[in-house]
């Protein structure tokens, strides 16, 4: 009988997939080369401080709750809607804008620098969320076997959404916005995506109608780490093993299958059903040697930004700075056009900065303060040396301070530095890429690395670099399609 399943990596993808497989009665077992589960979704725990590693916050609400009604499981972890979404702050003049859910409040931060704003954001908002109804079902939330397919379905979607294939996001803002800021700020939504807005196409504008209409943006109460915490419960009353500190390096394969695959202590993992959770474009590369994404072909695929992330935590409160931070400069599309190929200088970076112990008070001890930057960074493609790291950390560092007032350096009791480096040996990603491969037009759709393999019948794939794309939802919908693959195939097992 096909029922024994190994996953290989814990991620969000492969932990929902162990769960709908469970329920489906395939006997699953996992594996995982760091020591806790997670994949980027994890967690560091350090000198009385807790930082969420990755991800801060999340949309799409309602494909967890797909989800666990499709596995028969209770909601594993508690979420809050966030009505005031994020701050932008602007270093060459210290405006300050505050983005939120509600449409009134939003216009009144911008009215000043764009006339008319609300209209103008309401027709946005409006064309994104028709396109993204129309290709929801259709095209996201779907398996495809061939190109045929792909198009075949995206013939069905309506010909008024083609323009936004040819344009970038940059250029459908400047269809509604005049002002420099609006459009910089609402075209953050590509660095959601590990890219810039000036190369990421328009369809994904789509992102804004998300964040600011259809689901919003929620946090996970005690942190998002939570969410693997939850998911880890459920799957040890599954009986699901999990292995730490197992890596896979190589494979047995017999009559078109992979019979086994061995880790990097020689132990062979056997399985009738083989779901990779592991970068699905590097494990091609690395353990099956498929010429198809050969070194050669993986550097011309387009990846996305690479993080370097800081972890600080402080003996003292930050009041006056909201929980979730942009921090612009004066020089947004030479910025964006450089940062890829290294050919910036980070003394004035742009970055990210999540107040963690304002919802998650239990991550720092009383009167202190748990802060997470993210940095977009080039991957090690274009910057291999990171022996900087302290010098770029401690600009950026500097930067803030002046930014906020307040000397973070005087405050700091515990720092902790991850570079595309670190990401890239810690989490298999390519060349530190953060968010796997990018979302250009050749790389969507059944474009994408495909969520079966394409030698062994009995191998699947799940998370990032297949279908449907990057982000916790995604993950999710993403073991939704893997273990449609399997069920197919190999139907459901009866307990």
């Amino acid at each position: 009988m096909n029922n024994r399943v190994l996953i290989i990596g814990t991620g969000l993808g492969a932990l929902t997939a162990a769960l709908r497989l469970a329920r489906r009665g395939y006997k699953v077992q996992m594996v995982e080369k760091h020591h806790q589960p997670g994949g980027r979704l994890n967690q560091i725990k350090k000198d009385g401080f807790t930082f969420d590693i990755g991800p801060t916050f999340f949309s799409m609400t309602y494909e967890f709750e797909e989800f666990i009604r499709d596995a028969q499981i209770k909601m594993p972890f508690k979420f809050k809607t966030l009505d005031s979404l994020y701050e932008v702050n602007y270093r060459e003049n210290g405006k300050n804008f505050s983005i939120h859910k509600d449409l009134d409040k939003l216009a009144k931060e911008f009215e000043r620098i764009e006339p008319g704003f609300k209209e103008k954001m309401q027709r946005f908002l409006d064309n994104g969320g028709r396109f993204f109804h129309d290709v929801e079902n259709k095209i996201l939330k779907r398996n495809y076997n061939s190109l045929w397919s792909y198009f075949m379905a995206m013939a069905t979607v309506p010909p008024k959404h083609a323009p936004l294939l040819y344009r970038t996001v940059w250029s459908e803002l400047e269809r509604y916005f005049d002002s420099r800021e609006v459009k910089e700020i609402f075209s953050l939504v590509a660095f959601f995506l590990g890219n810039t807005p000036f190369d990421t196409p328009a369809i994904y504008t789509l992102l804004s109608y998300t964040e600011l209409v259809h689901d919003g943006y929620h946090n996970v109460e005690g942190g998002m780490y939570k969410i693997v915490e939850g998911l880890m419960s459920e799957i040890k009353k599954k009986n699901i093993e999990v292995h730490y500190n197992t890596e896979i390096v190589s494979y047995q394969k017999e009559n078109g299958k992979v019979k086994s695959f061995t880790d990097q202590h020689d132990k062979e993992w056997n399985a009738d059903i083989f779901l990779v959770n592991s970068d699905a474009a590097l494990f091609r590369h690395k353990v099956f040697k498929r010429p198809s994404f050969s070194e050669k072909k993986l550097e011309k695929m387009k990846w996305t930004l690479a993080p370097l992330s800081i972890y600080l935590g402080l003996n003292t409160k930050l009041n006056n700075v909201s929980l979730h931070n942009y921090f612009l400069g004066d020089n947004f599309k030479e910025y964006a056009g450089q940062i890829f190929k290294n050919a910036i200088k980070f003394e004035k970076p742009y970055y990210y900065v999540n107040v963690v112990s304002q919802s998650n008070p239990s991550s720092a001890p009383e009167g202190h303060e748990s802060l997470f930057i993210l940095c977009p960074m080039p991957d090690m493609r274009f910057k291999p040396d990171w022996s900087d790291k302290q010098k770029i950390a401690n600009d950026i560092v500097t930067d803030l301070s002046k930014r906020i007032n307040v000397d973070l350096r005087k405050h700091i009791v515990s720092e902790t530095i991850m570079t595309p480096e670190d990401w890239e040996n810690t989490f298999n990603l390519y060349k530190g890429s953060g968010l796997s491969l990018g979302h250009n037009l050749s790389q969507i759709g059944a474009f994408r690395p495909k969520n079966f393999d394409e030698k062994h019948k009995n191998v699947f794939y799940v998370g990032s670099s297949t279908l449907p794309g990057t982000g916790l939802p995604m993950a999710v919908i993403s073991s939704k399609l893997a273990v449609e693959r399997i069920t197919e195939k190999y139907g459901f097992i009866h307990q």
